[in-house]
């Protein structure tokens, strides 16, 4: 089923890209190379590692290792409308219904036999103990080897040490399992990939700043934490000009002078995976997304004479791995660079991690002027949706904006 669902997705975006092979759309190139990671995941061809979501994605695919974080699939579920049927599979085998429904909904799907079986499983601490908890479960269902990368909360020497060994002792576990050493070569040109790919998300992130802002409230959607997947191949680079790209046309044919934009808005964490029109009735009430709290770039460069510490170093700083007050330094910053008037902070049901800080959340933008709109609300489980009460309060939080 899930091979045909990525299979499909190639083909359909394939022919409309050759139909305008002079269009811009970086949307549609992004979502063809994720649908290729995909049908890669479920060929069987593949030496296979699900992942936690902070994984070193570009260190594994210098080793020919196809890797994925499995919020990724429960993301997917919900947005192809077919993850009730895997909530049901796994909340029926015990799996309580207050958890967080990206890891009920890949559960379900192991349990169903919906998931290509991993050669090898690799778990982070970061972001939350809920993914590493669900991935240990993978590990017991396929009787397949766990290897975990305990992520320090604190950017200090000790830490980014502590961090460089486990990186190093990870990759005697997948050599181990490959049969294959790390390649220098290939790890060099990963990194130098990444590097490149980061340099033109700064210009992507630069360039949505501009007012009013290029972007619409989709471009951009989990750009920040999905394209982590690609940024270490060529393929991520090419993305990443895409994206660059565009936005640069729509300012220079000055396109983002037609947008609605009256108030600009930030978005917190995660954003709703299941169909529900949130983007478009913010656009009809002159709101735009013109930044997502993990569209950014937090780490240094890439240095191929130190690949271990390089990646340690990425990895702790990113905002899943910052402790609280950190995090909300971040957001502060990432407000007043932007220009917001407000947030938008969707506390995912189950989801510890982002729902319990969403008080000090909360209290840290207030102290800067801006105001936060806490929705309580699953973003992957639709059977939770209460439209008309969050429709209600988008309404007022904005009115109040303007």
């Amino acid at each position: 089923m899930m091979y045909d669902h990525f299979d499909n997705a190639v083909k359909g975006i394939t022919d409309k890209l050759n139909q305008d092979p002079e269009g811009i759309n970086a949307r549609k190139k992004y979502v063809l190379e994720l649908s290729k990671l995909g049908k890669k995941l479920y060929s069987k061809d593949e030496n296979i590692a699900w992942c936690g979501v902070t994984a070193p994605f570009d260190l594994l695919g210098s080793m020919d290792v196809t890797s994925c974080f499995v919020e990724f699939v429960g993301a997917l579920l919900s947005s192809t409308q077919t993850a009730g049927y895997f909530f049901e599979e796994a909340e029926d085998s015990g799996f309580a219904t207050d958890s967080c429904a990206y890891h009920r909904a890949v559960m379900g799907a192991v349990l169903k036999n919906a998931m290509p079986e991993p050669d090898f499983i690799i778990g982070t601490s970061s972001p939350c103990t809920a993914g590493l908890a669900i991935l240990e479960n993978f590990a017991h269902q396929y009787k397949k080897d766990f290897f975990l990368l305990n992520v320090p909360q604190n950017y200090t020497q000790d830490a980014i040490k502590y961090l460089s060994s486990q990186l190093e002792e990870m990759v005697r576990f997948v050599s181990d399992h490959t049969k294959r050493p790390l390649s220098k070569q290939k790890l060099g040109i990963a990194l130098e990939n990444f590097n490149t790919s980061s340099t033109l998300l700064k210009e992507i992130y630069d360039l949505t700043k501009t007012k009013p802002s290029p972007v619409d409230n989709n471009i951009l959607k989990d750009f920040g934490t999905v394209i982590t997947l690609l940024m270490g191949s060529q393929e991520g680079i090419d993305i990443c000009q895409a994206f660059k790209d565009e936005l640069n046309h729509r300012i220079k044919t000055r396109r983002h002078h037609d947008s609605k934009e009256k108030i600009r808005l930030m978005w917190i964490q995660n954003r709703i995976q299941y169909p529900f029109p949130i983007n478009e009735m913010l656009e009809d009430l002159g709101a735009v997304i013109v930044v997502d709290e993990l569209n950014d770039v937090t780490w240094e460069p890439m240095d191929p004479d130190n690949p271990f510490e390089s990646i340690a170093k990425r990895m702790i700083s990113i905002p899943f791995s910052m402790n609280a007050s950190e995090r909300i330094k971040h957001l502060q910053d990432l407000a007043c660079a932007y220009r917001i008037d407000g947030a938008i902070n969707p506390c995912h049901w189950g989801c510890r991690q982002g729902t319990g800080i969403r008080g000090l959340i909360s209290k840290g933008l207030k102290d800067i002027n801006v105001p936060v709109l806490n929705l309580e609300i699953d973003c992957v489980d639709s059977r939770n949706l209460a439209k008309g009460q969050i429709e209600t309060r988008i309404e007022a939080f904005l009115e109040m904006l303007s």
